[in-house]
């Protein structure tokens, strides 16, 4: 396979290639976009959808600091086939740097359905298959019970959530999963904002931005405990999920966070907890000498892939058949032992 990306025909059902959309910004970020575009190329070769990287401008919200993506990032991106858009924020920024995410949906073509991607995604089989149902927008169940937590005399997760839903005139009833008990979290509607998608990113994100700024601004009452930063994004998403007729995944979407995809958060991480053909997913991908090229100027991927520490200094200190239930400990571990590179 050769480095460089021949764009094909959109599809006759372009609802099933939606545009897909990552953020990415001078440092981390770019470094992961262009993983994530070699992943996608290599082991998705028959995605005819258009790959946007969104680049936040610096100005607006992020007046001040240095967001360009830097010339060599750049090139090797656009010769994996990725247009490069640029957007300014105006409501989150620098303040609140998840909120990109949101601002970033201005940057897609309105009316054509999309999927938003964290970078730090990694693409490990055939993305073609996934069968989208864009009028049936979801979202990334791979997530722990991270919002609320609700305080010791209440109000509760119920509380908590039907005063959101409630706010902004939805129906709160049929966004329970009536199959988890009462108060426990899995119970209410809740997402990982790695990846969602939905029919118009325009529509979509004025929702989205306009929910998340008045949430931002006036919690309420029953939010006055509760932390939104990092959440905010992870709190509205699925208000605006539910709003446009959306919900949980279905068998459909099986195989994002599963065979297709791996939100793997950073390399210490993959190493760490991910089976081994998403290692060998990995370093397929980033093996050409172009990307290569670009790469080893990140000490993570230098150190990890290029020169084999993360399989024989991290995949050692951990049991995979063992792992703990929640992130955190191995988080942990990994800074413990010096591995926390990012």
């Amino acid at each position: 396979m050769t480095d460089d990306y021949t764009p094909r025909q959109p599809p006759e059902d372009a609802a099933q290639h939606p545009n897909l959309l990552v953020v990415a910004q001078a440092g981390r970020l770019e470094f992961e976009a262009l993983i994530l575009a070699a992943s996608l190329r290599r082991h998705s070769p028959d995605w005819t959808g258009d790959l946007f990287v969104a680049e936040p401008q610096p100005d607006g919200a992020w007046q001040g600091h240095e967001t360009a993506i830097a010339p060599a990032t750049r090139d090797a991106l656009e010769g994996l086939g990725a247009r490069i858009v640029p957007f300014t924020a105006r409501h989150f920024g620098a303040s609140y740097p998840y909120g990109n995410k949101i601002e970033a949906l201005f940057a897609l073509p309105a009316g054509q359905p999309f999927l938003f991607l964290d970078t730090d995604t990694l693409i490990r089989g055939p993305l073609d298959r996934v069968r989208f149902d864009v009028d049936r927008p979801s979202a990334s169940m791979r997530r722990e019970g991270t919002w609320p937590i609700p305080p010791l005399y209440g109000p509760g997760y119920g509380d908590i959530w039907k005063s959101l839903y409630d706010r902004f005139g939805l129906d709160f009833d049929t966004s329970l999963d009536l199959g988890q008990p009462d108060e426990h979290w899995e119970r209410y509607l809740y997402f990982n904002a790695g990846w969602f998608f939905g029919p118009d990113p325009a529509e979509f994100g004025r929702r989205f931005l306009n929910w998340a700024i008045a949430i931002r601004d006036e919690p309420g009452d029953e939010l006055a405990c509760q932390s939104l930063d990092p959440w905010l994004d992870q709190v509205v998403l699925p208000l605006v999920i539910h709003s446009f007729g959306g919900g949980r995944p279905g068998p459909d979407l099986a195989g994002m966070d599963g065979a297709i995809t791996c939100h793997y958060r950073n390399l210490p991480l993959l190493y760490a907890r991910e089976d081994d053909a998403v290692l060998d997913a990995l370093e397929t991908a980033v093996a050409p000498n172009r990307i290569k090229k670009r790469l080893r100027d990140w000490t993570p991927a230098k150190k990890l892939i290029y020169q084999g520490k993360g399989r024989d200094k991290i995949r050692p200190l951990f049991d995979r058949a063992a792992l703990p239930a929640r992130e955190q400990p191995i988080r942990n571990t990994l800074k413990n032992k010096g591995w926390w590179l990012v």
